[in-house]
């Protein structure tokens, strides 16, 4: 991940192109769709920058959020939801080895630890977006940006946590 840090960014930023044919409105919803999906991305990038190399998450958000072009609403979005990760991490760390007690946290990927975090954050802080999409767009992310199990352990932990 670290090496191809602005592919993913570029991949996730391309991931929904090509929606010419879509009435305007409903280029809107996508756009904004994306624009939040990209900014998981970003937040997801920070905070796996931050626990494998130990830069501030806070600092790395900005970063990660100016070179993907994001918006301020959708930057604002990112940084809001790695500065609470970053408060929380221990009580999220917690509830992810409540739910995945054969794995202890710290041996975790560090991308899935990222991904679990920021999902169970965005369910806290943002309770108008569904259980369902958050668990949903964990598992994108998973897709994305993580290895093959990933996507199915990320959905267990969250379904069992949140669900």
């Amino acid at each position: 991940m670290t090496g191809d840090r602005p592919r993913v960014v570029e991949s996730a930023a391309n991931a929904t192109s090509g929606d010419s044919h879509h009435r305007p409105e409903e280029r809107w919803t996508l756009e904004a769709e994306h624009s939040r999906r990209l900014a998981r991305v970003v937040a997801v990038q920070a905070l796996y920058e931050a626990d494998v190399a130990g830069h501030p998450a806070a600092l790395a958000v900005r970063r990660r959020a100016a070179e993907a072009g994001l918006k301020s609403k959708w930057t604002a979005f990112a940084i809001r939801l790695v500065e609470q990760v970053e408060k929380d991490r221990m009580a999220l760390d917690r509830r992810i080895a409540g739910a995945a007690r054969a794995w202890p946290v710290d041996q975790l990927p560090a991308i899935d630890r990222a991904i679990l975090r920021l999902a169970l954050t965005e369910s806290a802080v943002d309770p108008a977006t569904p259980v369902s999409v958050v668990i949903d767009e964990a598992v994108e992310l998973a897709k994305l940006l993580a290895s093959d199990g990933s996507p199915r352990f990320v959905n267990g932990v969250l379904g069992t946590v949140l669900g």
